[in-house]
């Protein structure tokens, strides 16, 4: 007997008070399991994620969180067959699998690495530099990010089962916020394993991550001001969940992603016999074909020349035809079935209406062959391939067929074609498909505002070009308008959305002890050389001043004949006298530089085990021969790292003349051992 699956909340798994509604094999027609939240307390739910998840995840540092991800990740990674199996379920082919199951757990291990790269081992994250207030600096302000108090609900589609609850987890759980999942109907049974999975490898705090199978019922009701919603769905569930009065009255931040009618353009220099031209019809059917063409950032427009119009119908025709429609575990199958039926169902619904303003290129919506199952059970759909000659009917700009479905259509110019691509009144992403920079410009420039996401595809970057429907962790994922009007993912970005970002006023030592680096005007500790101090001994504040070092002629000529720069400002005393920033020789730049290293530097073995790099370099004031140099270096940042025996710190440093004036600023980055 099938049973309905069971949701984890509250730090065990509940199963529902009674039997659910079947979920159906997408391919075959038969019972999966059942679906019901009937009797599960989602207030407590998200009580408990609040309580439990958020302050076990508030009490480890990025690096820790990062380093959990990682070990989730290479924990699914030893399950993806398993994961694969039931994929094939939802109508996914072994290609659409892939996608969703290794690309959710290359999500993870993207920020896993992004967390160990680009945040610091505390917890919390000081935000862009100090602002000074007060003209006698003790004053100043600093944007410091501490994660949200409440718990990150995910309301998921169904056609990314594992990908879409990985790729809203991994920046929530980076931030220190704890996660609900509440997957979609159809295939909620692939995202159930995937929670078993995860809760069974005990690799994440408990109340970190919580799943809700079933319906939503009155989960929306009980958010608060802390709480945060990410939705991807359609735009009218988004419209309808976003006015919820919870979300409204208690300003709940929402995230919603929702379908768009993505655009696809070709250029005119992209003509048949192009790499361009070919690489088009490509990207057309295979954002068609994957996952059925259930995908919000497939293709359902397809913009070309007028010119060219039939030629690339002709060609998508040809290679459409070649697509073996059936069950998704045959060798032979190229694209499986729907998600279930009522979902075919919305597609012939979606494409009677725009059958109105087009016709029929490719495909039958009532008549498909499939290999390795029974069509009637099944829920297939051949790839369906549209044509409207006149672009400017409203219907092929306003109904989305989420299914294997593009429609081709006209454009005069470059200006016409980005006037197409905004009526669709925003999208996740479009793409531009030519060798020509000054269309790809026009297109870009004129078509960004309605994008979250532009790929510029020609035989330049085919090779290496993750496509058009693939959105990846380092970039936002989103788009204005009818696609949402929120941003998902992007690297740091995703990880800040889960933050709540502060200015903290007060004077430079408070802001030093509250921020754990320190600011201009904190106390230094001028004791021990702390080159000889090890990451353990080390302290924000120590500080080696050194010097002075007189600059002489001598040392300017030698370094410009040893280094190669003859730089006319530092060997043309004439010429450098009229040059109005100088007034007269001076000396290089990098010379400044290694002298300052050569003072502030303990050269004996010790603890500094490595300098990796120089940021945030400026250079103030011109160094001229006879003017002394003294530096003053101190320990600004300390991170420790979790898995070495070093860690990195960083050194504000200041190079000063004799008159006191700033000749040069930066950080210097070194590597030093623990112990």
């Amino acid at each position: 007997m099938v049973t309905p699956l069971r949701s984890y909340v509250s730090g065990g798994w509940q199963a529902p008070s009674d039997e659910g509604v079947p979920l159906t094999d997408a391919a075959t027609g038969e019972e999966v399991a059942r679906l019901s939240a009937s009797g599960i307390d989602r207030a407590a739910a998200l009580a408990y994620g609040r309580r439990v998840g958020g302050q076990a995840l508030r009490e480890l540092t990025f690096h820790q969180r990062a380093a959990m991800l990682k070990a989730l990740a290479l924990h699914l990674r030893e399950h993806r067959e398993e994961l694969y199996a039931l994929s094939a379920r939802t109508g996914a082919t072994p290609a659409d699998s892939r996608i969703d199951v290794d690309g959710g757990i290359g999500v993870l291990l993207s920020y896993a690495s992004k967390g160990k790269r680009e945040l610091p081992n505390d917890t919390v994250l000081v935000e862009g530099p100090v602002e000074p207030l007060g003209k006698g600096g003790t004053f100043a302000a600093q944007h410091v990010c501490t994660p949200l108090r409440g718990v990150a609900v995910q309301i998921n589609a169904f056609n990314f089962p594992v990908w879409g609850p990985l790729e809203k987890l991994a920046p929530a759980f980076l931030a220190g916020m704890p996660s609900l999942i509440k997957p979609a109907g159809q295939t909620a049974y692939l995202t159930a394993r995937l929670v078993e999975l995860v809760v069974e490898s005990g690799l994440l705090p408990e109340g970190s991550v919580q799943l809700l199978c079933g319906e939503a019922g009155d989960l929306l009701d009980h958010l608060t001001e802390q709480d945060l919603v990410a939705f991807t769905g359609s735009a009218s569930t988004a419209e309808r969940l976003r006015h919820h009065p919870a979300v409204t009255g208690r300003s709940v931040r929402f995230n919603a992603e929702a379908d768009s009618l993505n655009c696809a353009v070709l250029g005119p220099d992209a003509r048949p016999g192009t790499p361009e031209f070919d690489l088009y019809v490509g990207q057309l059917v295979t954002e068609m074909t994957v996952k059925a063409g259930q995908k919000c950032t497939a293709i359902r427009r397809a913009l070309v020349p007028a010119g060219l119009l039939d030629a690339v119908a002709e060609a998508a025709r040809e290679r459409l035809a070649a697509i073996t429609v059936g069950h998704p575990a045959h060798p032979d199958v190229r694209m499986g079935p729907l998600a279930g039926l009522e979902q075919r169902e919305e597609v012939r619904r979606s494409l009677k209406a725009l059958l109105a303003a087009a016709s029929i290129v490719h495909g039958d919506p009532d008549r498909v062959e499939v290999v390795g199952a029974d069509a009637g059970r099944g829920a297939f759909l051949p790839p369906i391939l549209l044509r409207a000659d006149d672009p400017e009917r409203g219907e092929v700009h306003e109904v989305e067929a989420f299914g294997p479905v593009a429609t081709l259509m006209p454009y005069r110019s470059a200006d016409h074609a980005v006037e197409l691509a905004a009526r669709g009144r925003g999208s996740l992403v479009g793409s531009v498909v030519t060798a020509d920079p000054a269309f790809a410009r026009q297109v870009v420039l004129g078509a960004a505002p309605w994008h979250g996401r532009l790929l510029v595809l020609n035989a330049e970057d085919a090779r290496e070009s993750t496509g058009h429907g693939s959105p990846l962790p380092m970039l936002v994922h989103g788009g204005p308008g009818r696609a949402g009007g929120g941003e998902e993912m992007g690297g740091v970005r995703g990880v800040l959305h889960h933050m709540q970002r502060t200015a903290v006023q007060a004077g430079p030592s408070m802001l030093t002890a509250l921020t754990g680096r320190w600011v201009p005007g904190a106390p230094r500790d001028e004791g021990v050389h702390p080159f000889r101090k090890s990451l353990r001994e080390l302290r924000v504040g120590d500080t080696v001043v050194a010097g002075p070092r007189t600059v002489t002629l001598e040392d300017i000529e030698h370094f410009a004949r040893f280094t190669g720069d003859t730089f006319y400002a530092h060997m043309d005393e004439e010429a450098a006298r009229a040059n109005p920033f100088f007034g007269g020789r001076v000396a290089h730049g990098y010379l400044v530089l290694s002298f300052a290293a050569g003072l502030f530097v303990s050269p004996e073995p010790g603890p500094v085990l490595a300098n990796y790099g120089l940021e945030n370099l400026r250079f103030l004031t011109p160094t001229f021969p006879g003017d002394e140099l003294t530096v003053r270096l101190t320990a600004k940042q300390i991170t420790p790292r979790e898995d070495a025996d070093h860690g990195e710190v960083r050194w504000d440093t200041e190079v000063t003349n004799q008159k006191g004036e700033v000749v040069a600023r930066y950080d210097v980055l070194t590597l030093v051992a623990k112990r």
